[in-house]
Parts: C-alpha cells; sequence; structure tokens
C-alpha cells in the first residue's frame, strides 16, 4: 500500500551548500543541550529562517532542559501539546522521551488515542485538565490554576505556561510545512483532511 502521508513543504538545505547564517544555526544547536544536529523537524525547517531559529532553538533549549518543572512532567505537557495539535513529527519525538522520564506507558497510549489518562498519577490529571482548559477555552479556571501553581510556585509556572506555548509554536510549525516522520513508522494520529 502507498504511504499517503503528505509531503513536506520544505526541502532541507544541504549541508555542504549552508549559508553562514544556517551554519551558525547548526552549529549552536549542536553546541547546546541536545548535543547533537539533526536536519529533520523544526530544525531542518528553521534553516529557511536562520534568525528566527537560532532565538527559536535558544528557548526551545531553556524550556526543554532549563526549567523548574521536572522532565517526567515537562515531557507530559509536552505530549498534551502534540496531541492537541496531531503534531506527528512532536509525537514520534517526545513519546520516548517521555517514557524515559517516567510517563507510563498506559498513561501514554490513553493521551495517543485522545483519552484522558484516568490512571496517571495525580499531577499528571491537574496537568492533563489545565492543558485541555486552556487550548479548549484559552482560559484557566482558578480553582485548576491552584491545583497546579501547588505543583510549581510562581516562577514555575510561568515556566510551564512558556513551555505549552513553546510547543504551540513548535506544533504549529511541524503541521504547517509537513515535517516528514520515520517512513518505517506508522503515524502516531489519522491525518485530518483540510
Amino acid at each position: 500500500m502507498a504511504d499517503k502521508r503528505p509531503k513536506p513543504r520544505l526541502t532541507p538545505p544541504a549541508l555542504d551548500k549552508l549559508t553562514k547564517a544556517q551554519k551558525e544555526l547548526r552549529d549552536a544547536i549542536a553546541a547546546g543541550p541536545r548535543s547533537t544536529f539533526m536536519m529533520r523537524g523544526p530544525f531542518a525547517i528553521w534553516m529557511e529562517a536562520p534568525e528566527f531559529g537560532m532565538l527559536a532553538q535558544k528557548l526551545g533549549g531553556h524550556v526543554r532542559f532549563k526549567t523548574a518543572v521536572p522532565p517526567r512532567l515537562s515531557e507530559f505537557a509536552i505530549l498534551c501539546t502534540a496531541r492537541t495539535w496531531r503534531a506527528q513529527f512532536e509525537w514520534e519525538a517526545h513519546a520516548p522521551i517521555a517514557d524515559k522520564a517516567g510517563v507510563k506507558p498506559t498513561t501514554i497510549r490513553a493521551l495517543r488515542a485522545g483519552r484522558k489518562p484516568a490512571n496517571a498519577p495525580a499531577d499528571e490529571r491537574a496537568i492533563y485538565d489545565f492543558v485541555q482548559q486552556l487550548y479548549r477555552k484559552r482560559r484557566v479556571s482558578d480553582g485548576l490554576y491552584k491545583r497546579v501553581h501547588k505543583l510549581f510556585g510562581d516562577s514555575g509556572m510561568v515556566e510551564f505556561v512558556g513551555i505549552l506555548g513553546y510547543y504551540s509554536m513548535i506544533s504549529m510549525t511541524l503541521n504547517v510545512f509537513r515535517a516528514a516522520t520515520d517512513p518505517d513508522e506508522p503515524t502516531p494520529f489519522r491525518e485530518p483532511a483540510v
């Protein structure tokens, strides 16, 4: 059966033909907390706008590796965002990271299926409710804010919302430009018709 994945809208530039700004972006990503550079996903897309990419990758390095939000909860929030946007590449990249960070496989499966992870720990359920309400209503109730605030405090809440905003931007970027996923694996979500 032929692969029915949408074709990527951008082709990554050849590594031997990068401009000075593109090389600087590649080097900054490789020298940062990710420690490798892959010409895939948002990094490949940002090569078309390397000045933007430089700022975005710097913010991404911070929200992924340097916030007060523990990795398990950060990765859980990233999966919630990827599921909301049905961001194929984001899910494919972060589901294994979430698993290694301690998100239970049953929770990951529930999220992927679009179900509330009923058996997840209380902190993950609070984050799930927060994320769902924020993305649906564009606001959160006082009660829900207080539940999540107990986990992170003031500074952590700012960082947590920053994680959600950053990965929403990433999800939109991946979806609009149709970032390629692993052709040997099924896509995590059904492609919506547009």
